[in-house]
């Protein structure tokens, strides 16, 4: 299909302590929230590794959100986990455990039909891997990418091959930073993007998002959720509402589009804090996400 997404990432189950309860083995991992995300505006295609341990009802629910999952590999061990907890405020989150299990020596063997996508998202893991993933394509028509502190300090020369060959970047305010050495995310900003993406969008949490492209940039403020239970993989699930938009755009490099896009991210993003787990999104409707896209745009004076 032409608009079809690859993903590649994380499948996890995780344990979460936030201000507004707890939840046990959630579905969650950057690629399952991204794909739940994404698939509400075009085909997904998931690439990740799930343990023996992880639940049938889980891989029925991303199957039953349309999203195409041949490429979800069983593997005998356990799924990736992460347990953690989150401040009152939610602006910081401690991590409590994690077991990479399966996923340590996850390698994607890319079928045909996976290597054919026009466009690609690779989820927040080893930039090394990313570029591995990348080398199998086909000529992707937009090639998108996030990433995490640990890979920042520990995969720094990996990571600055990899900005030099996508089209997109996904990056948290703090890994901004830590990135360039700029303190104010509008440099921030500007100096990730010298480093070689066509784009750089920087996600502030509660504060919004902001896109850079060429000399141009745009901050839009975040949707104001009035009852938040888990923040969990809202960078994931923002950025699979911004490629769902951008896999069906015409000239998904043209900064109206990248504005448009951040719009649809953010909406997406709003409701992924409004549950535990990934599981909420597949549960969200396209009315809902019409009239919330709609308020968004009065708030935001779109």
């Amino acid at each position: 299909m032409k608009n079809e997404i690859l993903v590649v990432g994380s499948v996890a189950l995780d344990g979460i302590e936030s201000p507004a309860g707890k939840a046990v083995n959630a579905l969650g991992g950057s690629a399952v929230y991204f794909s739940l995300s994404a698939a509400h505006f075009a085909p997904v295609r998931l690439c990740g590794a799930a343990g023996a341990d992880f639940p049938e009802k889980y891989h029925r629910l991303i199957e039953g959100a349309g999203v195409n999952t041949e490429g979800l590999e069983t593997l005998p061990g356990k799924t990736f986990r992460w347990e953690g907890s989150y401040s009152p405020d939610f602006r910081t989150a401690t991590s409590r455990k994690t077991e990479l299990n399966v996923f340590e020596h996850f390698r994607p063997a890319l079928s045909a039909p996976e290597r054919a996508c026009p466009a690609l998202f690779l989820a927040n893991i080893d930039p090394r891997l990313q570029l591995h993933v990348l080398s199998k394509m086909k000529r992707p028509r937009i090639v998108a990418c996030d990433s995490m502190n640990m890979w920042i300090q520990r995969s720094r020369a990996a990571l600055l091959k990899l900005l030099r060959k996508v089209d997109i970047f996904f990056v948290n305010e703090d890994e901004a930073r830590q990135l360039t050495g700029e303190h104010n995310h509008v440099r921030a900003g500007r100096a990730a993007l010298a480093l070689g993406p066509k784009a750089v969008v920087v996600k502030k949490g509660d504060y919004g998002a902001a896109v850079f492209s060429g000399d141009k940039m745009c901050s839009l403020c975040a949707y104001p959720v009035a009852a938040v239970a888990d923040t969990t993989g809202a960078g994931d699930t923002f950025a699979g509402g911004f490629m769902g938009y951008i896999a069906g755009s015409r000239a998904p490099r043209a900064f109206g589009e990248l504005k448009a896009a951040l719009a649809f991210g953010t909406v997406m993003g709003s409701f992924a804090v409004e549950s535990f787990g990934a599981q909420g999104l597949a549960a969200v409707t396209r009315k809902q996400i019409a009239r919330r896209l709609k308020e968004y745009k009065a708030i935001a004076s779109l």
